[in-house]
Formats: structure tokens, C-alpha cells, sequence
């Protein structure tokens, strides 16, 4: 098998030739390891699918995840400066907007004076207005861009046709360098979306005073998201990750879960389904209370499965339990077993997974949340070794 067979074995609950392997890496573990600069990672649509497919060979991964929509060519004719400072780099927009660029993490946007960007507020708010999505601090977050560039204000964003070209420049790249690799595209669920509009403290306590406003606003990112997943099928990837990091009970209660988050997630499944495809979505922290109403959306598989003390899911008891309606992919702590353990004690982390999600198909071996920037290059070449030597199927 290749990669790419190898992954949707996996991902139809099957049983490949041996447990598969993709993880999701921090955009600092590239900026930190990668030959290119990390504003060009950034924005550069070709130079990220680029790193993506570089460091996915160079650790034997069977997949990569395109997790930054595309750019346009001509990003740089919006930079005003690009200077070295104590960040790291510092870049300048033509719109007032200023951008660090740290060695080893995640850009930021800030406004001129550095403060935070702008978020909706609720007094007022219509979930008709076309303005809201393009304020500030939601583009940044859901778009990893200091503004939506060159889309005119008229662009109906849940329409397909009004999204340029570029929009799938980064997962089209990579569909073209990885034919035989399992190509992954990540759309933000619209619980996300509503998350970067208000801001988290505001978001938390409309869905206590305003939850008509918010189911409104939900309906409106659902439209949009769908329309993005019909352009991401266009490239033919291997799958979709709905990338849900704040629906866990950490943050919502079930009942919210099952208001708020599912209806909407829905309606992104049903979209990926009718192009034919898989959806799993990627949850952060304490899920082992709602994976029976994450099973309602009607998703293929669960991503992250943080095992305590990060989260709260035991492999062995999510695999009896929902085994036979997801895949797995993940579950490895990815700070105290990937970054902070010796050796020993990161490969027999690695080990246990491979023995309790290979019986009976359907895992993927996976960090459960990204990798850490300063994780050991090392230990990720090794995972690919051990699920050579203890995750085969006989």
C-alpha cells in the first residue's frame, strides 16, 4: 500500500498493511526546522505546500494537513516594511496593520499601537450584515491574514463563485507535489467562527443572554464554510477536518454542544459527504462526555483525543465504546509524552497507542494535538519506525 491507500484503509474503519501515521505540525516546528523564512511559510501559498511535503517525507508521515487557506501571488504588494526587531520580524500592511513574526510560533496581528484587534460587539447586532465578516480580529483567526486582500467588500463569501483563485492555491499545491500521500484540507466550524467575532468572554456569555443572535450568527459561518468545502473538494483532497478547538467541556456544557455546535457541524459533514468525501473533526481537551453527540453530526472520525491530564479520553475505552462508528486519530500526549519524556517513556507512549488502536482497524497514530515547536525531529522519524515494527497487520 501507499500512503494514500494506506490512510483511507484507515479512515473507512479497514484494516491497511500497518497502522498509518500523520501528524499535525505547530507552524513553529516548520519556522524552526524548514529552510525557509516563516513570513514566506506563512503567506507563500507554494512555499508552505512545500515545507508541508518536504517535512511529511522527511518523517515518513502518510498524510499532511493544509491548515492555512491559500494566498495570492502578489501578497507582498501589500507589505509596507518587513524589519527584524525583538519579535523576530515585524511586518508593516498597507492597511495600518502590523504583524510579528516570531522564530518559533504562530504569527500575530495587531493594530498600529499594538493593542488587540477589534472584535463585534452585541449591542446592535445584525447577523445579516456582510460587515461582520470582515471584522478584524475574525479574519485573522479564521483566515491567518491581516485582511481578506483583494476579495471586494461586495463578495458574497457564501457563494463559491465569489472566492478568487487563490483561496485553494496552498491545497491545490499540495494535491500536485503529494499524489501518493493522504492530502488533508481543514475548515474552521462556524462554533470557531462565532469564537473570533466576538472574542472568547463575549462569546461565552451571548450564548447565556443572546442565544437567537448566536444561532443566527452559527447559520450565516455554516453557509460560508460550506461554500469553502466546495472548493476544497474541487482539489481532490483525501479528506476534511473540521477544526472544532473550542466545543469541548473546557468551554460548553453538553447541552450547549448540542445547541450551538451540532446543528451547524451538520450541515458541514452533509456538505463534505455530498462531494463524496470523509469529515473528522479536530476537538481539543475534555470530549469524552460528548463523543456520543459529535457521533450525531453524522462525522467519520474524531481527531486530538487528548488523554488525561490534557484532556479526557482513554484510547482503550473510546475504541470499545465508539470503535465501530469513528476512526481515531491520536490520543499521544503531545507536551508531557512527545516533548517533556526521556526516550523510554516516549516510545512506549507510542507503543501503547499502536496496541490498543490497531485491533480492529480504524486508527491513525497521531500527537493528539499539534506538535510542539521544540519537539525532538528525532522522535517523529521514530513514530513512523515503531508503527513499521508494532503496528503491522498480519
Amino acid at each position: 500500500m501507499n500512503s494514500r491507500e494506506r490512510m483511507a484503509a484507515a479512515m473507512r474503519r479497514g484494516m491497511p498493511d500497518r497502522v498509518p501515521v500523520m501528524c499535525q505540525l505547530a507552524l513553529g516546528h516548520y519556522f524552526l526546522h524548514a529552510d525557509a523564512a516563516p513570513a514566506d511559510i506563512w503567506f507563500d501559498s507554494r512555499v508552505f505546500a512545500g515545507v508541508l511535503e518536504e517535512f511529511r517525507r522527511r518523517y515518513g508521515f502518510d498524510g499532511l494537513l493544509v491548515n492555512l487557506p491559500g494566498r495570492p501571488e502578489h501578497w507582498r504588494d501589500w507589505v509596507v516594511s518587513h524589519e527584524a526587531d525583538e519579535f523576530g520580524e515585524t511586518i508593516t500592511w498597507t492597511c495600518g496593520l502590523k504583524t510579528r513574526v516570531p522564530a518559533d510560533d504562530n504569527l500575530q496581528t495587531f493594530p498600529a499601537d499594538c493593542q488587540w484587534l477589534p472584535r463585534a460587539g452585541l449591542e446592535g447586532l445584525d447577523p445579516a450584515d456582510d460587515g461582520l465578516l470582515r471584522v478584524p480580529g475574525l479574519v485573522w483567526n479564521t483566515w491567518h491574514a491581516p485582511c481578506l486582500w483583494d476579495i471586494p467588500d461586495t463578495a458574497d463569501l457564501a457563494d463559491p463563485a465569489d472566492y478568487p483563485a487563490w483561496f485553494t492555491r496552498a491545497l491545490h499545491a499540495a494535491r500536485e507535489l503529494a499524489p501518493e500521500a493522504s492530502v488533508h484540507a481543514e475548515v474552521f466550524s462556524p462554533f470557531t467562527h462565532l469564537m473570533e467575532l466576538l472574542g472568547y468572554e463575549q462569546a461565552m456569555t451571548a450564548l447565556i443572554d443572546s442565544p437567537e443572535v448566536c444561532s443566527r450568527l452559527l447559520d450565516r459561518f455554516a453557509a460560508v464554510v460550506c461554500a469553502q468545502v466546495e472548493l476544497y473538494a474541487d482539489c481532490r483532497p483525501d479528506a476534511v477536518l473540521i477544526s472544532s478547538a473550542f466545543a469541548g467541556a473546557g468551554f460548553i456544557s453538553r447541552d450547549m454542544y448540542r445547541a450551538f455546535v451540532l446543528p451547524a457541524e451538520t450541515r458541514i459533514v452533509d456538505a463534505v459527504h455530498r462531494r463524496g468525501l470523509p469529515a473528522y473533526v479536530h476537538t481539543c481537551g475534555a470530549i469524552g462526555d460528548r463523543m456520543d453527540l459529535m457521533a450525531e453530526s453524522g462525522v467519520d472520525g474524531i481527531d486530538t483525543l487528548d488523554p488525561p491530564p490534557l484532556g479526557t479520553v482513554d484510547l482503550a475505552w473510546a475504541k470499545e465504546r465508539f470503535g465501530r462508528r469513528f476512526f481515531f486519530k491520536g490520543n499521544l500526549d503531545a507536551v508531557n509524552e512527545m516533548l517533556r519524556a526521556d526516550d523510554e517513556a516516549f516510545e512506549q507512549a507510542v507503543i501503547r497507542r499502536l496496541e490498543i488502536g490497531k485491533p480492529g482497524g480504524g486508527y491513525i497514530l497521531s500527537s493528539a494535538c499539534s506538535v510542539a515547536p521544540r519537539v525532538d525531529p528525532a522522535r517523529l522519524r521514530r513514530m513512523t519506525e515503531l508503527a513499521a515494527e508494532y503496528g503491522r497487520y498480519e
